[in-house]
This record gives C-alpha cells, sequence and structure tokens, in this order.
C-alpha cells in the first residue's frame, strides 16, 4: 500500500540523525589533542577515526547533493575499522538506516533498523517508531509473516497500539490468515463507529471478504451493511438484499420477492434487465398496473429493454402495463367503496397502495391506514411495509422510519424494513435516524 511506503519512508527520514550529531559532537569533543590515546572508546563515545568518515556535518551536504555513491564509501571505510564498540556500531547503523532511506535500499534497512532496535538505545515511543518501520519495510516487500511479527511487537511496546492495526489486518489477510484478519479489523472499525468516524472502504471490503473467506455468513452481512451504509453501491445494493433478504431463513417470496425489488428500485441507478421484468410481472399480478408501467419505462429509460432477443417480450409487457395503467386511472375510484365496506382491511390496503403508485401520496397513506386499523389482514406486517414504503414515496420521511421500525414480522419483512431506514437514513444525510440510534 503506497501510504504505508510512504509512512515509513517520512519515519526514517525524521527518525534518522535525531542525537547522532550531538552525541558525535561531544564524544570528539572529549578528545584532548594532548591527550594520549585510549586503549578503548568510551562506551558512548566515537573515536575521532571514525568521527572524520561519519561527520555530521559532512554527511549532510553529501546526502544533500545525492551523493550516496560517496557516503556509502564512508559508511564501508567506518565498518572496516577495527574493534569497533556496541555504541559505535549503533552510530554506524543510523548512518546506514538514512543512506538505505534515501535509496530504498531495502537490503540495507532492515538489518540496521533491527540492530538499532535490538540494541535497546532508543527509549519509549522512538523505539516503537522504528519497530513500525521495520514492520512497515516487511509489509512493503511482501513479507507478512515478518510484517506480522513486528507489528505485533510495537502493539505491545507502543503506546498507541491502534496505529498499525489496518496494517496488521493486512498482513494476516494477505498470509491467507482470514480469520485473523477478520478479528483484528471487527473492533478497530467497530472503534471508528462509536467515535463517529466511517470507516474506510478497503478496511470494510476487508472485512466482508475474510469474513466470506471462512464463510462467515453473518460477518460477511455485517460487512455488506456497513458497506452500504457508508458506501453504497447498486453492487452492494443488490448483494445485500440477496443475502440479507431473499436468502434469509424462512423468507417467504410469494408474498415479500416483490418488496425485494421494490426497495432495489428505489435504492440503485440501474437494475438488470429481467429484474425490471420480474417487478413489472409480479405488480400486475398483485393489481398494481401504474407501479408494473413506471417500473418498465424506468427499464427502457435506462436502456435495458426493448433490446435484443427479448425485445419483443418486453414490448408485450410495457403494452400490457400500459394499458392495465390506463383503466386503472379511469376506475379505481369505484373501489372505495366496496373495499370500505368488506370485512378485512386488505382491500383498503391494495387500495391505498395503489394510490400511492399513482403519486396520490396522502390519498393512498390514508387508506392502508384505514386497513391496518380494520384488520383482519392474512399478513399485516407487509401491510405495515407498504404503509412505510407509500410514506417514503410520498416524502414523509419521519413517518416512513417510524411506520419501518414497528415492521417486527418474519418471511423478510423486518429485514426490508430495516435496509429500508438505512436508504431513508442516505437520502436525508442521516437526518432520518431511528430514534433508538
Amino acid at each position: 500500500m503506497s501510504q504505508f511506503r510512504l509512512a515509513r519512508l517520512c519515519l526514517m527520514l525524521a527518525a534518522v540523525g535525531l542525537s547522532t550529531s550531538a552525541v558525535m559532537t561531544s564524544a570528539h569533543a572529549q578528545q584532548k589533542t594532548d591527550a594520549p590515546a585510549p586503549a578503548a572508546a568510551p562506551a558512548d563515545t566515537v573515536r575521532p577515526e571514525l568521527f572524520k568518515l561519519l561527520d555530521p556535518a559532512a554527511i549532510k551536504p553529501l546526502m544533500d547533493a545525492k551523493n550516496y555513491t560517496e557516503v556509502q564509501n564512508r559508511i564501508a571505510q567506518a565498518e572496516a575499522v577495527q574493534n569497533r564498540t556496541p555504541y559505535e556500531d549503533y552510530v554506524v547503523n543510523r548512518m546506514k538506516i538514512s543512506l538505505a532511506s534515501a535509496t530504498n535500499n531495502n537490503a540495507m534497512l532492515l538489518p540496521a533498523l533491527e540492530a538499532v532496535v535490538n540494541a535497546n538505545r532508543l527509549k519509549g515511543e522512538e523505539q516503537a517508531n522504528f519497530i513500525q518501520a521495520i514492520g512497515n519495510t516487511h509489509y512493503n516487500a511482501k513479507d507478512w509473516a515478518k510484517a506480522t511479527e513486528w507489528f505485533k511487537r510495537y502493539q505491545k511496546e507502543s503506546s498507541t497500539p491502534e496505529k498499525v492495526r489496518p496494517a496488521l489486518a493486512r498482513s494476516y489477510y494477505f498470509a491467507g490468515d482470514y480469520a485473523a484478519a477478520k478479528n483484528e479489523l471487527a473492533p478497530m472499525i467497530a472503534d471508528m463507529e462509536k467515535a463517529g468516524k466511517a470507516p474506510s472502504e478497503e478496511d470494510l471490503r476487508l472485512l466482508a471478504s475474510a469474513s466470506n473467506k471462512i464463510k462467515d455468513d453473518a460477518g460477511y452481512l455485517s460487512g455488506l451493511e456497513k458497506l452500504v451504509a457508508h458506501y453504497p453501491s447498486d453492487d452492494f445494493w443488490t448483494d445485500l438484499l440477496n443475502r440479507g433478504v431473499a436468502r434469509q431463513k424462512g423468507f417467504d417470496a410469494q408474498t415479500n420477492m416483490v418488496n425485494v425489488y421494490r426497495l432495489e428500485f428505489a435504492a440503485v441507478k440501474q437494475m438488470a434487465p429481467e429484474e425490471y421484468v420480474d417487478l413489472a410481472e409480479l405488480s400486475l399480478r398483485d393489481g398494481f398496473p401504474t407501479e408494473a408501467k413506471k417500473v418498465m419505462d424506468a427499464g427502457y429509460a435506462a436502456g435495458v429493454l426493448g433490446k435484443g432477443s427479448n425485445a419483443k417480450s418486453h414490448g408485450a409487457l410495457r403494452d400490457r402495463a400500459n394499458k392495465g395503467a390506463a383503466d386503472d386511472a379511469k376506475n379505481i375510484a369505484s373501489g372505495e367503496a366496496s373495499a370500505a365496506k368488506a370485512k378485512t382491511g386488505a382491500g383498503l390496503v391494495n387500495l391505498g397502495w395503489a394510490y400511492a403508485t399513482m403519486d396520490q401520496g396522502d390519498k393512498g397513506i390514508g387508506f392502508i391506514q384505514q386497513g391496518i386499523a380494520k384488520g383482519g389482514l392474512k399478513n399485516p406486517e407487509e401491510a405495515k411495509l407498504r404503509l412505510g414504503m407509500a410514506q417514503a414515496r410520498a416524502g414523509k420521511t419521519a413517518d416512513a422510519v417510524k411506520t419501518f421500525e414497528s415492521v417486527k414480522g418474519g418471511g423478510g419483512a423486518g429485514d426490508l424494513a430495516k435496509y429500508w431506514i438505512v436508504l431513508l437514513n442516505q437520502k436525508q444525510g442521516g437526518a432520518a435516524r431511528t430514534a433508538a440510534q
């Protein structure tokens, strides 16, 4: 990932030389021109012959001029000095880190980084930053096992373990440890949501994919729901309605498949050709030709109907819908009296939905409410679902959310109501949050 490479390089350039200059200058100052040469260099000083090679005042202009060959020559000469102290090795490795970072030389960088970390001279977050840099370098080299090892060490030794969670999760994932990736991603995403922040689309995709890899259907669905909530797309919505509703145990396709299509029709920019056809046919089946007409018109407008080998059948279906819609517009009012006199409220609910599809929202909502109040319905939860859809079509978002919140039935009605709330929240920019939230 480019962001990790950038973080590594920035970290290295910031970290290298933080104390080397001051320490070496101090060590050099301790050497007196009239003093005899010591038998061995003091523990935390650099001998003059090494200082001459690695003097920051000489190295910096070479680095600025990108004269990396000369810097490499000086480091090689320093490494040739016999009997170096641990501190002198530490200083040499700091210089190697600087050169390796500037030249993208991982072969030089990694051993130098590890040597500096293992010298245990860095304290607190500076040590942790070097550990993170090692993890990032292994990550960029696609050595997932080593990256994981160092990121986990960072989490143990740093006060900000959350910084490497995204990289650690990806290291697990790319190494094929999907369960560990999911276990790292799920709490990370939950923490972001608790803080009121939207998880990244990449993190959510990774969570869904890792869950799918280990056949964790609930985990996949959870990730998909979050993708739809934060980054809605036609593909995400279609997959969500398939997995979250139509493929759920106990789904009542006879009653609610049409409602799955209705939500998809409202949520996506373009449906598949067969989905326009299915929704139109189901609407005609249930006695709502105006809805069927609008669906077919949308399919033609999208350029996916009326062409190819199905052009003739599409045309015939559209003709049926147009004729039914025209007849319904003329005769619908005549059905009000009989619906009101019926023993159950089913006729009123259907009448209300028919008016809603004709864009007579207030009238349609009123009839559906009357039908629900009258009772005797075979599926009262589906009736409430239609009431919520009618309110949504009429722009009564707050009322629709309250209605959808009240839908608790099985067969897919409750799931559809939940996802209708998600859609309304998107359309309102989050203003339609439920009372519970």
